[in-house]
């Protein structure tokens, strides 16, 4: 950057570009209820001509890049209106060879062979990646087809060959006709097979993918007892089949979408069309074309590209490796990303609620897991002000505890030679040491070398006076805490807050803290995810209030989606979904009649 311009920014005043940040709001076709509010439709019909406006400018201006972007032939191509694929079998396969570099690649497959037409032979050519295709499939349902059949009944000219191939000869049943090679291109990348024909200015793509990896397992990160024991791949296929395998609604919708432009890596957008917000579907898929980018590999750089707000320490989206957490969170009008590569699908929008619960709330009874969702909380606070509450009680505030425990303290800290807040800050970063060691260590030996490690550590720093016995205490419930969270990226946040909070209680004690917890509270109620804001719907109070906001009901009581999503249908299940109580005391109450009459 220059540095006079950079001078001048900084020295002079800027009138303030106005950004609008998105805003979940009701679609005008929700079915939510009869109301009918024309007033405020018609307010809000009349803020949206101006980003329709806008937006179809800026529909404009991208397809004036992608027009200046395009090179002579295909401008041409695309005036008017023809095929890039010539006629010449040759041409056709000298820019296939340079395309994919056919002299460098060793796993690139091109198989040239002849189509007999009654008495001559066409030529044409199959072109695939060893590795990435069933080569049996290839063999039995594209090769044996075209070479052994030996008499075409082609009555017109060599055009009907298309219709005849597509139509008779080959079995396959993922077969499309393309028209430019960078689509057959496309598809060869992602597990295809291209078939050129000579004389025809068209081509098939046959899907014959059949990707090496590993099969459905058991998720690693969110393990239940309870529940299913299946987690996502790295196939997006297969991924997309476990939702569909549990969530079996004509309405679930898996668009197709790439992001990249050299990785050319597939994603889908789940949603169910009848329940997710429109406009939500909309944001998300504006946001994943937008990335202009040349390689995009997981969901955890996904993620990055289309977060609200980077500097959140909080994650602003659910990133779960379980098909049935998706389903629920499907069936409530969210919308979910699958990535080609990643055994992690994201889900959006989520609040603050949706990172403390686990996958097995769903699937146990409403007492159980209202105490573990009690444990958990008391874990988060533990985590994040444990040893911040320690170092302000022992610096500031000695009267908050009793005289015995402050002796008891105080005594044992007689021979450290350093402050507390150093023996805080030694033992919390020996702590996250000893995990990140034994994570990175293979096999059976990293958990045992995190228990020796902590127990080595701990009992000869108390020996060495370097640290007292009762911090040794508050850093390992503080550990424990922060093991109990159910988020892995939510575990990180209040790892990273955890310390801030440490520096805080150093300075002024509890004002420090509180401090800390008014300024967090202001950011994380400010914060949005895909329009919904972080808090809801404790802040903003939105319909329903507290119901499952912290405590779960009972899954017959649960009849209502989330109000902060505004999916188009509002309720779940009806009032009373226990219909055979309901029978029941029917049946009771007729038969004490009966019984009267008979009496």
């Amino acid at each position: 950057m220059d540095i006079k311009s950079m001078i001048k920014s900084l020295l002079l005043f800027h009138e303030p570009q106005v950004k609008k940040p998105f805003i979940l709001t009701e679609d005008s076709g929700n079915v939510n209820s009869g109301n009918t509010n024309t007033g405020e439709d018609s307010a809000k019909t009349g803020e949206n001509k101006e980003p329709s406006r806008r937006k179809k400018n800026e529909n404009l201006l991208l397809k004036k890049v992608e027009k200046i972007k395009l090179t002579d032939r295909e401008k041409k191509n695309q005036k008017d209106g023809k095929s890039d694929i010539s006629r010449q079998l040759s041409e056709n396969l000298k820019t296939i060879e340079e395309r994919f570099s056919a002299s460098l690649n060793g796993d690139l497959i091109i198989r040239q062979f002849d189509i007999t037409v009654k008495d001559s032979t066409i030529a044409a050519f199959l072109v695939f990646f060893d590795g990435l295709v069933n080569t049996k499939v290839i063999d039995d349902d594209i090769l044996q087809p075209l070479m052994l059949l030996s008499n075409l009944d082609i009555k017109g000219d060599r055009d009907d060959i298309l219709k005849y191939i597509r139509s008779h000869i080959l079995p396959h049943n993922q077969l499309k006709e393309v028209h430019t090679h960078q689509e057959l291109i496309d598809e060869v990348y992602f597990g295809g097979c291209g078939l050129y024909i000579d004389g025809l200015e068209s081509a098939f793509a046959a899907d014959v993918k059949d990707f090496p990896g590993r099969s459905v397992e058991r998720p690693n990160n969110e393990l239940v007892i309870r529940g299913p024991q299946e987690g996502f791949t790295e196939n997006l296929r297969a991924n997309t089949g476990l939702i569909r395998k549990r969530l079996m609604d004509q309405n679930l919708i898996a668009e197709n979408i790439i992001i990249g432009n050299r990785s050319k890596t597939p994603c889908s957008i789940m949603y169910i069309k009848d329940v997710a917000n429109e406009s939500l579907v909309n944001e998300v898929r504006r946001r994943l074309k937008n990335i202009d980018v040349d390689y995009i590999m997981d969901t955890g750089e996904l993620e990055q590209f289309i977060e609200d707000n980077p500097a959140l320490p909080a994650p602003q989206m659910l990133a779960t490796e379980r098909p049935d957490r998706v389903c629920t969170m499907l069936a409530e009008g969210r919308v979910a990303i699958i990535m080609h590569g990643s055994p992690f699908a994201l889900v959006v929008p989520i609040t603050s609620n949706d990172i403390m619960y686990s996958a097995e709330d769903q699937f146990l009874r409403f007492p159980y897991s209202n105490l573990l969702r009690f444990i958990r909380i008391l874990a988060i606070l533990m985590s994040l002000l444990l040893p911040g509450i320690y170092l302000a009680i022992t610096n500031y505030h000695h009267e908050m505890i009793p005289t015995d425990l402050l002796l008891a303290i105080m005594s044992a800290r007689e021979k450290v030679p350093f402050p507390s807040v150093v023996e805080v800050f030694l033992m919390e970063i020996s702590f996250e040491l000893i995990r990140e060691a034994g994570i990175r260590i293979p096999g059976p030996i990293g958990p045992t070398l995190g228990i020796i490690g902590a127990l080595i550590l701990g009992q000869a720093a108390v020996e060495a006076n370097i640290v007292s016995p009762i911090l040794i205490i508050v850093v390992a419930v503080t550990g424990l805490g922060s093991f109990a969270i159910p988020n892995f990226s939510a575990g990180f946040a209040f790892r990273i807050l955890r310390f801030a909070f440490i520096m805080l209680a150093a300075l002024s004690g509890f004002l420090g803290i509180t401090v800390g917890l008014i300024l967090i509270g202001l950011w994380m109620v400010s914060a949005k995810s895909f329009g919904v804001p972080y808090f809801a719907p404790i802040a903003p109070r939105t319909a329903g209030g507290f119901t499952d906001a912290i405590f779960k009901s009972p899954a017959w009581k649960q009849e209502k989606r989330p109000d902060y999503v505004n999916a188009k249908k509002q309720k779940m299940q009806p009032k009373i979904s226990r219909k055979w109580a309901l029978a029941n005391e029917n049946s009771q109450s007729g038969d004490d009649d009966k019984g009267d009459q008979n009496g």
